[in-house]
């Protein structure tokens, strides 16, 4: 497998079509809520954090500013977040989830089980997989910092 140039074999490729079927299989699921699944994970943040930064929000996620204000501004106009200008550091934007926002809260709670029973995986078994994929994730930005 060393050098393999074969698509089946390629590391990135599973993990590519790994993460596209998982948000396929999230989106019925998420339709439902009126979201998308970026959205989702924002408002996961939000609901985890409550008030935060958008720096703050961006890091959470692996994501930058200008990937982040967007699915913001959408969320706003949804009328499930709030952002505004801290009082104490003008450069920093805060943003919380509105009444609104917390009442999806509770119907959105449904979604990580209707998964694992979408997926046919169990919750030891997602847990285990969660975590190798958090491995990976870590040693590949630190080879991703030592390449800069």
């Amino acid at each position: 497998m060393d050098g393999s140039l074969l698509l089946d074999d390629q590391l990135c490729f599973a993990l590519y079509a790994a993460q596209r079927a998982v948000t396929a299989a999230y989106r019925p699921l998420l339709e439902d809520l009126g979201l998308t699944y970026p959205q989702y994970l924002v408002l996961l943040v939000l609901w985890e954090r409550g008030e935060t930064t958008v720096k703050e929000l961006a890091a959470a996620l692996r994501l930058d500013y200008g990937t982040v204000s967007p699915l913001l501004k959408r969320l706003q106009a949804a009328g499930l977040v709030r952002r505004e200008r801290s009082a104490r550091d003008e450069r920093s934007v805060l943003v919380a989830v509105t009444a609104r926002g917390e009442e999806l809260r509770e119907r959105a709670a449904r979604v990580p089980g209707a998964l694992l029973t979408a997926t046919g995986l169990d919750g030891p078994g997602m847990a285990r997989l969660r975590e190798e994929l958090l491995r990976l994730a870590e040693r590949a930005e630190a080879a991703a910092a030592r390449t800069r």
